[in-house]
């Protein structure tokens, strides 16, 4: 088996000529696992359980936000960081603020279908981090749909934890889960 030489990467601040640049990007995934919700009530106590449950097949999951909505979201960032390969953009992470938290919050993070697996959201993600010490931000939060696992388990094996989800909070009405960590 021959060895693979790793990609070369640079993480840059985004310029809104990127932008187009970034929707062309594969953000679709597949997945044969999804993170189901459970909602139990009794007696007035509310019990929310999730577990990992496989699929009876591989399902392709869509970006939750597309077009215009995502690249007014980008507009909205307080760090837009792009990866770029060979002069090629193969990845972004979008970066906001929550100050009365002190935090960054990654609302929006790709990497293209054909450069996954490869540390480009690795360095992304480690990226964000800085920019959030940086900006003197006590830590970080992520969110991810239920259905993209493949997302669940690269924050999870990043260090980050579960830390709360919303069960309307993207435009299809899917469920996000909230993965967070503290950096001072």
């Amino acid at each position: 088996m021959d060895d693979v030489d790793p990609i070369t990467l640079t993480i840059r601040s985004a310029t809104p000529s990127d932008y187009e640049i970034c929707l062309e990007l594969d953000h679709t995934v597949s997945t044969e696992y999804v993170w189901q919700m459970m909602l139990d009530e009794n007696e007035g106590e509310f019990t929310v359980t999730f577990r990992a449950a496989r699929l009876p097949r591989s399902m392709k999951v869509l970006y939750p936000r597309q077009g215009e909505t995502l690249i007014e979201s980008w507009r909205q960032h307080a760090a837009f960081l792009v990866a770029e390969s060979e002069g090629l953009i193969v990845g972004y992470a979008n970066v906001r603020e929550e100050p009365s938290q002190q935090m960054a919050w990654i609302a929006d993070m790709a990497v293209d279908g054909s450069q996954r697996l490869q540390g480009v959201g690795s360095a992304l993600l480690k990226a964000a981090r800085g920019w959030a010490i940086e900006h003197n931000l006590r830590g970080i939060i992520a969110e991810a749909q239920t259905k993209n696992y493949p997302a669940i388990r690269f924050l999870q094996r990043r260090g980050m934890v579960f830390c709360g989800f919303n069960d309307h909070y993207y435009p299809s009405q899917d469920i996000a889960v909230f993965f967070g960590q503290i950096l001072r």
